[in-house]
């Protein structure tokens, strides 16, 4: 199978280099300079992974992605020239798959894009995937939760709100954070939304509800104990 992968970023020598690298690696490449031309592409083309800038001209890699984010789960590689923990975070919030910070190896980018379709497209193991805290199971598959062996009913946006805050497991979500990721950026209500779901979900998990953490002034994290 081939993929496609979209490369975003404005310095012309690093796309030429980097897309060489996907080329041997029998990925098909497109190419955009800043993320206006990368909407524009993503609209005609059908891309298995965006690998994008974030200092970039017109529209930078925050913007973009979070463009993206609103309507497509493809995934999604940052570069950036900084390494602060806080950058980090904030692409994970905004729906960033893997960072990779410059100056880096193109070799290892690909290998990492490689891994990353890997486990997108299944080829990790599904137990692999399962996500265990307490006496709770948590099945991305099956979009299925478990607690003591017997399901436990979700409404679809009470599980994609679970989802969000165990795979961001210790990082403190911001309440917009939770509502641009879960309901979208052109959700129209406020941020209380946030709260009443979070409010079911603990009265559904049980014990375990203690694992989502409120954070004062700012939103919630999720901490499973060992």
């Amino acid at each position: 199978m081939v993929r496609t992968v979209l490369l975003v970023e404005d310095e012309s020598r690093i796309r030429e280099i980097v897309a060489d690298y996907f080329i041997k690696e029998q990925w098909n490449v497109i190419e955009a300079e800043h993320g206006v031309e990368a909407l524009e592409l993503l609209a005609r083309h059908e891309v298995d992974l965006v690998i994008l800038d974030v200092l970039m001209p017109e529209m930078d890699g925050w913007t973009l992605c979070g463009h993206i984010r609103s309507q497509s789960t493809v995934p999604i590689i940052m570069l950036t020239a900084r390494s602060e923990d806080d950058d980090k975070i904030h692409g994970f919030q905004l729906g960033v798959d893997d960072y990779v910070t410059k100056p880096f190896s193109p070799r290892v980018l690909v290998a990492r894009a490689e891994t990353l379709m890997k486990r997108v497209e299944g080829a990790v193991s599904k137990e692999q995937s399962v996500i265990r805290f307490g006496c709770t199971t948590l099945d991305p598959w099956a979009r299925r939760l478990e607690k003591d062996g017997v399901e436990v009913e979700l409404a679809p946006k009470e599980y994609d709100l679970l989802l969000y805050l165990t795979r961001n497991q210790g990082i403190v979500l911001s309440r917009d954070a939770i509502l641009n990721r879960v309901w979208g950026y052109d959700f129209e209500g406020d941020s209380r939304v946030v709260d009443t779901h979070i409010k079911k979900l603990r009265s559904k998990l049980g014990d375990e509800a203690k694992c989502i953490r409120t954070v004062i002034g700012t939103g919630y994290r999720f901490e499973a104990e060992a």
